[in-house]
């Protein structure tokens, strides 16, 4: 479903602010596949969540989304197979639109848009029976404005709007780490539901190690650019975060004697 082969990246090559973002990258995340991404800051993990929506151009490489090389599409194009949500609450809603014409515009994202009214009281139906399903009584405030909306509620219909046309890639970007810990164990609830009933192929960004370990079916960690480490189901069942912490300080110790070894030859 999702491919990433020799993706590199490159900010301010040859300059003395060089940084190499990604390395190298290789990823296949097959169908109904929800991988969790960790790693430190700097790491590579928003880049390759910008790769894989468009917001960045790899230097070289291949992107496919269900079989289709999408490197040269633009971002607002791979929309209608992308469901993205970011870290801040107030990204991925308009605040000044309502909860119901924020969710026709989710709702209306990969269908040919008409001259017919965009919320009729069919859809509204559907509208109220999805914010159902968030426990938050949204279904009854559909004319509130989302900006009256508190960060976790944003998030909650941020996240439903992600996934309301069951896109062929959900990219979640640390979409817990702005909330307190109480509206973060919601979301991510509210994720390991959706994710698991639609079955939707996951992407997620996260820097906390528990929560890496608990959704999903495999583990990624990345490093300077890399993908380090990848974890399988059955592996990923057994995993602590102390294994997790030796097997990162093993695997870095190695690339540093190994580097130290080139530098002296």
């Amino acid at each position: 479903m999702l491919k990433l082969q020799q993706i590199n990246k490159v900010f301010n090559e040859a300059t003395p602010d060089e940084k190499i973002a990604l390395d190298q990258i290789n990823l296949h995340l097959k169908k109904g596949d929800f991988v969790t991404v960790i790693g430190s800051n700097g790491a590579g993990k928003s880049t390759m969540m910008n790769m894989i929506s468009g917001a960045l151009t790899p230097d070289f490489g291949v992107i496919e989304i269900a079989g289709k090389n999408v490197v040269k599409l633009p971002e607002y194009k791979r929309s209608v197979m992308i469901g993205r949500v970011f870290q801040d609450p107030m990204a991925g809603t308009a605040p000044s639109m309502t909860i119901e014409e924020n969710l026709a515009m989710a709702y209306s994202r990969n269908k040919t848009r008409g001259l017919r009214k965009g919320v009729h009281k069919k859809r509204r139906e559907l509208f109220r029976e999805s914010l159902e399903t968030l426990h938050l009584n949204l279904e009854d405030r559909l004319n509130a404005k989302v900006g009256m909306l508190s960060g976790g509620e944003r998030q909650a219909l941020s996240l439903l709007m992600a996934t309301f046309t069951q896109p062929s890639i959900l990219l979640l970007d640390e979409h817990t780490a702005a909330l307190d810990p109480s509206r973060a164990e919601l979301i991510t609830n509210l994720t390991k539901q959706l994710v698991e009933k639609d079955q939707l192929t996951t992407l997620m960004v996260t820097h906390n190690m528990q929560q890496a370990m608990d959704l999903g079916n495999r583990l990624i960690m990345m490093d300077k650019g890399q993908i380090i480490l990848e974890v399988e189901a059955e592996e990923k069942k057994q995993l602590t975060i102390e294994k997790l912490m030796a097997e990162f300080q093993r695997i870095r110790g190695e690339k540093l004697n190994s580097d130290a070894a080139l530098l002296s030859v």
